[in-house]
């Protein structure tokens, strides 16, 4: 039977900030990883995989619930994990081999015995001869290996990646996504198992045995997929993009959530994706173009987006009622339909019905315009309500896309300079 490295128990995350309700990034998170696994995290942008993979390595304490490691809760740093970050988080006075020796500072070892284990990583990783060179002569690719390097030195029994190809080139980080496989599968390399954080569904079938995939506000786990596929893995083989396709529905479905009273519904504070209503526009009409269904991970392929920028646009047109997402296939409704074939001043008319329909904090801006005698009212008022359900800096992204697409509508306007919400002319629509 295989070891459980680490173990998940009830895991929630909340931050609290003045004056603003508990914003909750993580809830009831359970997860088990054994010796052997190559783990990969997926979700939405901001549903919280980075803040998942920081308790695990103990960098960040949960509010609720507990980490495992080797059935010992873990208090503090995590003693069995080495950690890569994105940024690849390198100290630009040291050099390769002083980088790489950093992960061994804090371990009771002779001087000797650490440069042999740092300098082994160097060959290992393909950095020979580089060992005297400071990061600034290196590539994006040679940087992150050493950051890698630095993680394995310490010989850790589960390697943490966070998003660690993503500020990288395609064809480095396909070379590089090649090389730390080729060290994983031949057991080259000492760590016993890795989970790794990714915004790409085909990176995480590329590479990995498992794929959780994590939903948003809060996160939850909503599907834990086994990639029971051989290396080396074949990206056209039909078991291959029929797992990608999966992952792409699973991610793309809304949430069921239970029919409410409409007054109720009007009275919550729903976030709202941060897409531009011409960047929707532009995406209904290429749906139009291709035809009636058209396949998600194709489309974000040809387009040449990741997930983190692909989803919200996705999610965007569910929610308004332009689209609807079966089985990863993507199919305009037949208001999408309407839309995608209407005139400029047509468009507008129907954008302004379904935002009216749709989103309730729409109106709920309208109403309140409505009700000052001079039809005006301060950005900052606004932002004040909405910092108090997201926090401040997710509260200015909420109103930006607001006001997009409330001025797109011609629902009301917004002087810049001033800060100013303010109705032109009579908004006639659902208003109660």
């Amino acid at each position: 039977m295989k070891q459980t490295l680490i173990e998940l128990q009830q895991i929630c995350k909340r931050y609290d900030t003045p004056n603003t309700t508990n914003v909750s990034v993580l809830e009831n998170i359970k997860l088990t990883i054994v010796e052997g696994e190559f783990v990969s995290i997926l979700g939405p942008s901001g549903s919280g995989k980075s803040t998942l993979l920081r308790i695990i390595a103990g960098l960040v304490p949960p509010s609720d619930g507990a980490v495992y490691y080797s059935g010992q809760e873990v208090r503090g740093a995590n003693p069995g994990v080495g950690m890569v970050f994105q940024s690849f988080a390198l100290f630009p006075w040291l050099t390769v081999l002083e980088n790489v020796k950093l992960g061994l500072e804090n371990k009771h070892l002779t001087e000797t015995v650490k440069m042999r284990k740092a300098l082994s990583i160097i060959d290992m990783l393909g950095l020979d001869g580089f060992e005297n060179a400071y990061p600034k002569e290196l590539s994006g690719g040679m940087r992150q290996r050493v950051g890698i390097g630095r993680a394995l030195v310490m010989e850790p029994d589960i390697l943490l990646m966070d998003e660690p190809f993503s500020a990288l080139d395609v064809l480095t980080a396909e070379n590089l996504k090649r090389d730390l496989l080729e060290l994983w599968t031949e057991k080259k390399i000492p760590t016993k198992s890795i989970i790794m954080v990714t915004h790409s569904i085909e990176e995480a079938v590329y590479m990995s045995d498992r794929a959780v995939v994590l939903s948003r506000d809060p996160a939850r786990i909503i599907a834990d997929i086994p990639i029971p596929m051989t290396h080396w893995r074949d990206k056209q083989d039909v078991q291959f993009t029929g797992l990608v396709d999966r992952i792409y529905s699973i991610l793309t479905k809304r949430e069921l959530k239970p029919t409410e009273p409409i007054e109720e519904r009007k009275k919550k504070i729903e976030k709202v994706q941060e897409v531009p209503a011409g960047a929707l526009t532009g995406f209904i009409e290429l749906i139009d173009d291709l035809g009636i269904t058209v396949d998600l991970y194709r489309l974000a392929d040809q387009l040449s987006l990741n997930l983190e920028d692909f989803l919200p646009i996705v999610e965007a047109a569910q929610m308004l009622g332009f689209a609807q997402i079966q089985h990863g296939d993507i199919t305009l409704t037949e208001v999408g339909r309407h839309f995608a074939d209407a005139s400029v001043l047509e468009r507008k008319d129907i954008f302004k019905k379904q935002v009216l329909q749709h989103v309730p904090m729409i109106e709920k801006i309208i109403w309140i315009l409505h009700s000052k005698s001079n039809n005006k009212m301060e950005r900052e008022f606004f932002l004040e309500i909405f910092e108090k359900h997201f926090g401040l800096e997710e509260a200015g992204h909420q109103m930006d896309i607001l006001i997009d697409w409330g001025r797109y509508a011609e629902l009301f306007a917004y002087d810049e300079k001033a800060k100013n919400l303010y109705l032109e002319q009579e908004v006639t629509g659902t208003i109660d």
